[in-house]
């Protein structure tokens, strides 16, 4: 009866020993960092709206913020992100003849947004995980008989959304 006692608390004790070995995020974070560090994007497209750069850089903290444990700061971050916004396109795909779509003259049934980034990206815990120049970009597509301006912004919110996850793997994820 004592061996039972004695064998059940050294298989707690040994459980919470290894508890405090074990890191594991149910975000899928893998890092023991516990800031980030992310510069404002700069924006380098032609087309792109004049607040992108703005607008993707404060996205993508809140992508942190609420996908891991890590604080952002403004500066000595121990994980370190900062990029450019290098494609803003906006080209008509699924070709149809004029006949098939009814209009003459019409290219496409489909028009697609496609946004671009290129990432550079320090561990300071673990160096071998930095990269530098590495590009992320998504894309959709919206009929041809909608305007931009009328599905801009979903459209580019779902685009970001698909590649700050994109970031967030190849970052903190290690995927």
């Amino acid at each position: 009866m004592k061996s039972k006692a004695a064998l059940s608390v050294l298989i707690v004790i040994s459980l919470l020993l290894l508890e405090g070995c074990i890191s594991y995020s149910f975000t899928g974070a893998a890092t023991n960092a516990r800031t980030i560090q992310v510069e404002d994007f700069f924006n380098n497209t032609d087309l792109g709206p004049a607040n992108l750069g703005q607008t993707f850089t404060n996205k993508l903290k809140e992508y942190y913020q609420q996908n891991s444990s890590l604080v952002v700061v403004k500066e000595n971050g121990e994980l370190q992100i900062e990029g450019t916004l290098t494609q803003y396109n906006v080209t008509p795909v699924a070709p149809v003849s004029g006949a098939a779509s009814g209009r003459l003259g019409d290219p496409a049934a489909l028009t697609r947004l496609t946004i671009g980034v290129r990432v550079n990206y320090v561990d300071t815990l673990e160096p071998k995980n930095s990269f530098k120049e590495k590009t992320f970009s998504f894309y959709a597509d919206f009929p041809s008989t909608q305007d931009l301006s009328s599905v801009q912004e979903s459209l580019e919110r779902k685009i970001m959304d698909q590649i700050f996850i994109d970031i967030f793997n190849a970052t903190i994820a290690n995927w």
